[in-house]
């Protein structure tokens, strides 16, 4: 005979937290197969056991920073990915990644593409949505959608204006722009970098 559990424990099999299951249920991904009136929800384990796959069963975390001189940040992002994992008791590995939010060819970058692109993980999880990219974030977001990967952002807090977005996006394209003009660790790109934040903390005030 079929097995039925209930939404609670059918996350716990797939390793996908209880809202994960009900936006699959709207968009049709993942249907329960029986919903009582009152809205209980229950799950073959069968069917989920059969679309669980072990190997597959890993949460990645994503830790980026621009340059060199943000090394601290970068670890402290990585132990933030590590210990959020490990008490939700996920398997996972971090992915370290340096290069600017605009540069779409660093190394993890790619890799946690393939991950994606091969359904080889089951969630992805970022301190920040500005550590994945700095323009086109939603994009890889719909794609783990439509592998059906959840995305967990820790530091989700109060949206941005759009004063501070344009800001920020603003001083992206001069650190990209100045580098490839001076080189990275040139002291003229530093120096301009530092005048570019003043700047534009002058304004955003």
């Amino acid at each position: 005979m079929s097995r039925f559990i209930k939404i609670g424990k059918a996350s716990s099999v797939l390793g996908v937290s209880i809202q994960t299951l009900r936006r699959w249920e709207e968009t049709k991904q993942l249907v329960p197969d029986r919903k009582t009136e009152g809205g209980t929800r229950y799950y073959n384990l069968d069917t989920l056991l059969g679309l669980k796959h072990p190997e597959t069963d890993v949460t990645i975390g994503y830790a980026r920073v621009s340059s060199h001189d943000q090394k601290k940040d970068l670890e402290r992002q990585a132990d933030l990915l590590a210990s959020f994992c490990s008490s939700n008791g996920w398997n996972y590995r971090v992915i370290q990644d340096l290069g600017s939010g605009m540069n779409y060819q660093k190394k993890g970058l790619k890799q946690l593409l393939d991950l994606i692109l091969e359904k080889k993980i089951t969630r992805l999880v970022i301190t920040h949505k500005d550590r994945l990219l700095r323009f086109g974030a939603e994009l890889i977001f719909a794609l783990c959608q439509a592998k059906q990967i959840e995305v967990v952002i820790i530091n989700r807090g109060e949206e941005s204006s759009f004063e501070e977005e344009l800001a920020k996006d603003v001083l992206e394209i001069i650190t990209v722009f100045s580098a490839r003009l001076y080189g990275a660790r040139s002291h003229k790109n530093k120096k301009l970098i530092e005048a570019a934040k003043v700047l534009i903390g002058d304004d955003s005030s």
